[in-house]
């Protein structure tokens, strides 16, 4: 028992699971908005089922493409898949098992869900790729998370509504600008190695401009997501709350990189969680 118990704790390490909830919360926002109110306990589950497999597939695939590279940063080079706690086959075995419960949860949706769910599938698998070529790779990780309120919005209504669309760019451009933060501490590794990044390719001060921009672009397409669903005050206050946790975010980064994790982990975490309070909020009162 004892075993297993360590097994699955270095499983949590490898796919780093407490990060679901940058995913988790933005389904659920646009499940919400889409059924005008609760959308039933079998959403409930498949929903998060499809997220947190989906996520566990990208994050198991990364690491299982990344090991050349993880063994040399002094930052990756304690994490499972390197210093011999999980083996390529577990990883590999992994990876598959997440996919396709992912298509399973998929398919107990509706159809349209189960089509898209291959072609999301490898958006979310490329993105381990992206930065061995492009220094984009920041904006196909804002993509791959970015797809969630849709894929919310389609377990409900079979369909993609334009606020769903505004939803998921918002999602887009937050991920993009917080993962350039998150991605200064590897600038230095990734110009060494060859790696691709706006960091590596710019420097820290680019790129926090970039981030800001990114970010501000956010706070713009979540108010036309708000304005297209038809949200009223405590819509508004959820872009509000967010426009203000993301300019802190980005005061405690100029002012110390070591600030990084905190920003990114405690910042973005209570964004999306008072963020989708807020919707909840917003139709409970409507």
């Amino acid at each position: 028992m004892k075993r297993l118990r360590k097994r699955l704790q270095d499983f949590n390490e490898l796919v780093m699971f407490q990060h679901s909830i940058f995913s988790l919360p933005f389904i659920f926002i646009a499940m919400i908005v889409a059924a005008n109110g609760w959308f039933g306990f079998k959403l409930l589950v498949l929903g998060a089922l499809a997220a947190v497999s989906a996520r566990n597939a990208a994050m198991g695939f990364n690491r299982y493409v990344d090991r050349s590279f993880d063994i040399h940063n002094p930052r990756t080079s304690g994490r499972p898949s390197v210093d011999g706690r999980l083996d390529s086959a577990s990883i590999a075995i992994f990876t598959a098992v997440n996919a396709l419960v992912f298509m399973a949860a998929a398919y107990f949706i509706n159809n349209f869900a189960f089509y898209l769910s291959l072609p999301v599938l490898i958006v979310l698998l490329s993105y381990s790729y992206f930065k061995r070529f492009s220094s984009m790779a920041h904006i196909v990780l804002g993509i791959s998370l970015g797809l969630a309120p849709m894929a919310g919005a389609i377990a409900v209504l079979g369909t993609v509504p334009l606020w769903s669309m505004w939803l998921s760019i918002g999602v887009v451009f937050w991920v993009a600008g917080f993962d350039l933060l998150y991605s200064l501490q590897d600038m230095e590794f990734d110009k060494t190695n060859g790696l691709h990044s706006i960091p590596s390719k710019y420097g820290s001060s680019a790129t926090l401009k970039i981030s800001a921009l990114f970010h501000l672009l956010s706070v713009i397409f979540w108010g036309l997501f708000v304005a297209a669903s038809g949200l009223g005050v405590f819509g508004i206050g959820a872009v509000v709350f967010s426009a203000l946790m993301l300019s802190y975010e980005h005061i405690l980064v100029r002012r110390d990189f070591t600030q990084i994790d905190r920003a990114f982990f405690t910042v973005n975490g209570y964004l999306g969680f008072v963020f989708i309070g807020l919707i909840i909020l917003d139709k409970v009162v409507a």
